[in-house]
């Protein structure tokens, strides 16, 4: 069997295998942003977090209110030896609005900044299901690239212990031959069984990721070219990092927010003024009350409330204390996740310049063991190399073959690591990932 033209085997057996229909990564990141469970808590979060931001504006807004009520009296008169019946419907309309709450401006800029927060967690969110999504799509790659590869190996280690058997009986070869290459035989069937149940593990683990069965996804060209950033700009990753990451924008927000809070705190020592207007009618049964002082009414008022916080039992002090101490809390994480994220970025960067040097080693490697094997084969066949040495390039000819099929989809998806550390991930950036893999 010759091994140069086992890729394109491959490929072919593949095309035609099962009625599953290839899909590509876009069309399945469409997919799960409607079936992820994930995916759909954060957008439902966000939902809530904007709502919760909105709230934040009713402290600045006016506000309104009716009351009413009807009262019935009755008054025994003693000297007149009668009882007076009186009845009165009152109702009050009132409107407040905020003049002056330092606490209330406070509170509506924390809203501001829970609203930035909200889009950014949703931000991280849809990066970290474009991760998923792609590591568990080229997972299954890996697992069926590895089952043909086993496979594959399988049908040359068959034909090596045809040879083998006919070798024996003919005289040419001893006994061991036989049996090394049974011995090996066993052992690729045995690997055979597991690299599909590792494969089944694999589909099932993307079929529950977007909710569908049967997905078959599209493997990698091979005349793809996989492109690694250039070494010097390690800093402007992180540079971008720091201003871009999810996680470190976060933590500026949630710094913001409790300076704000500092501010609410404070705001307890302040005055506080207020507009409140009303409008209260008053009617009585037959237009009188009781008395002669009972007559139906309009009242209207206008009034401006000031209110001096002289002494609270040192609650606003200790709550200034309180808040100050939560700043510095939010100070130290944000420098926390700063430092994190730059060291992720750094470990993504390295990863990533890695992993296409491995690419490359290990296509060197496939040729060198191609050759090896081609010797083997021909040093078998004149007798001088026995079936073992045959036995052990056929091995590390598929294993190359393997580890090099990882090293390339391990490369695109540290490729989406590096931009999800950096926090400019984008659909953009999937679609070129998507324009790698075949048609």
């Amino acid at each position: 069997m010759n091994l140069r033209f086992l890729p394109i085997t491959l490929a072919i057996s593949a095309a035609f295998a099962g009625s599953a229909q290839a899909q590509n990564l876009m069309s399945l990141f469409d997919t799960a942003r409607g079936f992820d469970a994930t995916y759909k808590a954060a957008q439902s979060q966000y939902t809530a977090n904007v709502s919760k931001a909105d709230q934040a504006k009713a402290a600045l807004l006016p506000t309104m209110g009716l009351t009413a009520n009807v009262n019935k009296t009755d008054v025994e008169l003693i000297a007149a030896a009668q009882t007076v019946i009186a009845q009165s419907k009152t109702a009050t309309l009132s409107a407040s609005q905020p003049l002056y709450r330092p606490a209330n401006i406070a509170t509506y800029q924390q809203g501001q900044r829970q609203l930035d927060l909200a889009s950014v967690q949703l931000k991280a969110a849809e990066q970290d299901l474009m991760v998923r999504l792609s590591q568990a799509y080229f997972e299954v790659l890996i697992s069926r690239e590895s089952l043909d590869f086993v496979k594959a190996q399988k049908v040359a280690v068959a034909e090596q212990l045809a040879a083998a058997k006919r070798n024996f009986e003919v005289g040419t070869s001893t006994i061991t031959d036989t049996r090394e290459a049974q011995a090996r035989y066993d052992l690729v069937l045995a690997q055979e069984i597991a690299a599909d149940n590792d494969l089944r593990i694999k589909r099932l683990a993307l079929n529950q990721l977007v909710g569908l069965n049967n997905i078959e996804p599209r493997s990698l060209a091979n005349n793809a070219k996989l492109t690694a950033p250039a070494a010097q700009s390690i800093d402007e990753w992180v540079q971008q990092s720091s201003e871009f990451n999810p996680s470190v924008i976060q933590s500026r927000a949630a710094l913001d927010i409790a300076k704000l809070e500092i501010a609410k705190a404070e705001a307890g020592h302040k005055p506080t003024l207020d507009l409140i207007a009303g409008y209260t009618p008053t009617r009585y049964k037959n237009g009188k009350g009781i008395n002669s002082s009972q007559i139906d009414a309009n009242t209207n008022s206008v009034t401006l409330a000031f209110n001096m916080p002289l002494f609270a039992g040192f609650s606003t002090q200790n709550r200034i204390k309180e808040t100050v101490a939560l700043e510095e809390k939010a100070r130290a994480d944000l420098d926390a996740a700063e430092r994190s994220v730059a060291q992720a970025t750094r470990t993504a960067f390295f990863g990533l310049l890695s992993g296409i040097g491995q690419v490359n080693a290990l296509k060197a490697a496939e040729d060198s063991s191609q050759s090896a094997l081609d010797a083997n084969k021909l040093g078998y066949q004149v007798g001088v190399r026995i079936n073992i040495d045959v036995l052990n390039s056929q091995s590390q000819l598929f294993q190359t073959k393997r580890d090099l099929a990882k090293a390339r989809y391990d490369v695109l998806l540290g490729q989406l690591k590096l931009r999800q550390a950096a926090g400019t991930l984008t659909e953009a950036d999937l679609a070129s990932i998507n324009a790698l893999l075949n048609p």
